[in-house]
């Protein structure tokens, strides 16, 4: 992996039974939509509040904090035998909480604020369609490596929207907005941030229009929602930079915008914490 990790090792793993100190250090902050890794001797075990995490070969584990993490998490990390028959080492985390903006969407369609009875279950089953290709479990460790290396903003313009912020359509508050917003022109190429699979690509769902979903694997995930076009299929391969679609204004939207949402496992967690600042126009 790359310099981005500061300081990746254990303190100790070694023939005492339980060790208090820090167990990891991570490559940034935790914090409330924050994906966070770090590498472990690959014999090991890691759990996360009781939740088994994946260590990959080369000892790479991952995994974020949703928008409205507890305060503190319990890391451990164990041997071969568990704790019953090797070293253990459990870390409390402290996960940092987060400021989220209010925002207010006028002139959203009263048919797509609140969908008549007979959306209903169109509404069902594409959200089905969308959970289904979330949990698909992509075991690519070349995938993932490459990912956490590379991730890179698939288009480039000034930022509308933000991870957490609670918006209201028409004076009506609904779910909280998980991704960033880029507003740009309909017709901008959206290039993938980073490499994975394609395991979604719909042209017109109801609440996001144009969609596709980017497995990057292990269970981590990129979507992009609104688009005017979707220039890929399911089972594609692609690297950082391959074209995916065009912006645009379908389902769910009042103007052209890239809507960019991230998953790891059932945790929503937020792009912009992943890709470098901005760059300016």
């Amino acid at each position: 992996m790359s310099s981005r990790f500061y300081l990746i090792l254990i303190t100790t793993l070694v023939a005492s039974n339980v060790v208090s100190a820090a167990c990891l250090e991570f490559n940034a902050p935790l914090k409330q939509g924050a994906l966070v890794w770090t590498k472990v001797p690959s014999e090991v075990q890691v759990t996360l509040d009781g939740e088994k995490l994946d260590v990959l070969q080369d000892g790479t584990v991952m995994f974020g904090f949703g928008r409205d993490a507890e305060p503190t998490s319990e890391l451990v990390v164990s041997g071969k035998g568990g704790s019953a028959g090797g070293s253990e080492c459990r870390q409390s985390l402290a996960v940092s909480g987060r400021d989220y903006q209010i925002q207010r969407v006028e002139g959203v369609p009263a048919q797509t604020v609140n969908p008549p009875p007979e959306r209903l279950a169109r509404i069902r089953r594409e959200g089905a369609l969308v959970s289904s290709a979330r949990r698909e479990k992509l075991l690519r460790p070349d995938l993932i490596e490459a990912a956490l290396d590379e991730f890179r903003w698939p288009v480039e313009g000034p930022i509308s929207g933000v991870y957490g912020s609670q918006r209201y359509y028409n004076g009506e508050p609904r779910r909280p907005h998980y991704g960033v917003d880029v507003a740009v022109p309909t017709g901008t190429i959206i290039r993938a941030p980073a490499a994975g699979v394609i395991t979604l690509a719909e042209a017109d769902l109801f609440y996001s229009g144009g969609t596709i979903i980017l497995d990057h694997g292990y269970r981590l995930s990129s979507t992009f929602l609104h688009l005017s076009k979707v220039l890929v299929e399911p089972g594609i391969e692609v690297k950082a930079g391959d074209i995916l679609g065009e912006v645009g204004a379908t389902g769910r939207a009042t103007g052209p915008h890239l809507d960019w949402r991230m998953n790891w496992r059932d945790r929503r967690i937020d792009p912009q914490l992943l890709v470098p600042p901005m760059p300016k126009p």
